[in-house]
């Protein structure tokens, strides 16, 4: 984007939701609303079924509402040439690599495929392609003094890639341009006081990114400093995955998210569901992981005789089928 001042700023972010909400924030509120289609929810009691009177009547209010949020709305500007994202599930895997290249490509395959419905390696090598283009791109640009916006959370891959890219700025030299992060709170208050929950950037809406602004701060050079000596020190440990722990990022062992997949596994029948343990371990403890990582270590679980398959795959998505305990073998305590 543009600041007051006229100078731009490269914005960096760390996953493709992200990158997407950012680039229609850039614009959102300018000129006239786009005429695009308006998704609702409308909830009723099990057996009860809205007439088209009453579907109607809510898309009417889903539209208002929208069209009033953009009215109200405060682009954020800039180009989608100034936005670098650097999707690269660094959390996890093999993170040895100063550029990500054959390894990282391994770590990202090995999570992708146990969530994907085919052979992810073409999708994956295109990610790491734009990604490392972009990276040059970003180099280029901050070694003339353009400025640097980071935006991450507490999220453990928005939190690696903060530090991953510090420590590529730190090799840069000292000619780049200033450089500010915004840290997304854990929590955010609407106008009509509902609190709201929101654990990375990619569950931002457009219209929202404008008001993060005024939580920027700039970075001072031993800050980058001694975030890169902390990557640095990641890449030396180079452990299965990366969090956050009492508010510092650590190498993580590969089970620390298996008791949350247990407790959910145990309150399940005899056969159950995998998407749908899957899908409340992500929704009820917002542990800021992925489908894929749960989906591989339940994997490894069925490997190890915990659990067996008793149906195929449907859509050939990998979790979508249904699986059986063995007696004992899943406990919330292990």
């Amino acid at each position: 984007m543009e600041t007051e001042g006229g100078s731009i700023v490269l914005e960096i972010v760390f996953g493709s939701s992200a990158q997407g909400s950012l680039r229609a924030a850039q614009n959102y509120g300018r000129g006239k609303r786009p005429g695009t289609a308006v998704g609702i929810g409308v909830l009723y009691r099990d057996g009860e079924t809205p007439s088209p009177e009453e579907l109607e009547k809510a898309r009417k209010q889903a539209e208002e509402r929208e069209r009033q949020t953009w009215e109200k709305g405060a682009p954020l500007g800039g180009t989608p040439q100034d936005i670098f994202c650097f999707d690269l599930a660094l959390s996890v895997g093999d993170i040895t690599e100063e550029i990500p290249g054959p390894r990282r490509q391994q770590a990202m395959e090995e999570l992708y495929s146990a969530a994907a419905p085919k052979d992810c390696r073409k999708e994956v090598e295109a990610q790491l392609r734009r990604a490392n283009e972009g990276l040059e791109a970003a180099k280029r640009r901050a070694s003339q003094g353009e400025a640097v916006r980071i935006w991450y959370s507490s999220q453990p891959d928005e939190v690696c890639g903060m530090h991953w890219f510090l420590s590529q700025l730190a090799q840069w030299g000292r000619g780049c341009g200033p450089v500010a992060l915004i840290r997304l709170p854990p929590w955010v208050q609407r106008e009509d006081g509902v609190v709201v929950r929101k654990s990375g950037w990619g569950q931002v809406r457009p219209e929202e990114w404008s008001g993060y602004q005024s939580l920027a701060q700039t970075a001072p050079s031993a800050f980058i400093q001694g975030c890169a000596a902390r990557w640095r020190e990641l890449q030396k440990e180079n452990g299965p995955l990366r969090g956050m722990l009492n508010g510092q990022l650590v190498s993580l062992p590969e089970d620390v998210y298996d008791s949350f997949i247990f407790r959910e596994i145990e309150a399940e029948p005899e056969v159950f569901r995998e998407a749908e343990v899957i899908g409340r371990v992500l929704g009820k403890y917002q542990l800021g992981i992925g489908d894929g990582w749960i989906a591989t270590r339940i994997e490894g679980m069925i490997r190890a005789g915990m659990l067996e398959p008793v149906t195929q795959p449907e859509q050939g998505i990998p979790y979508r089928r249904q699986l059986r305990k063995r007696p004992g073998s899943c406990r919330s305590s292990k």
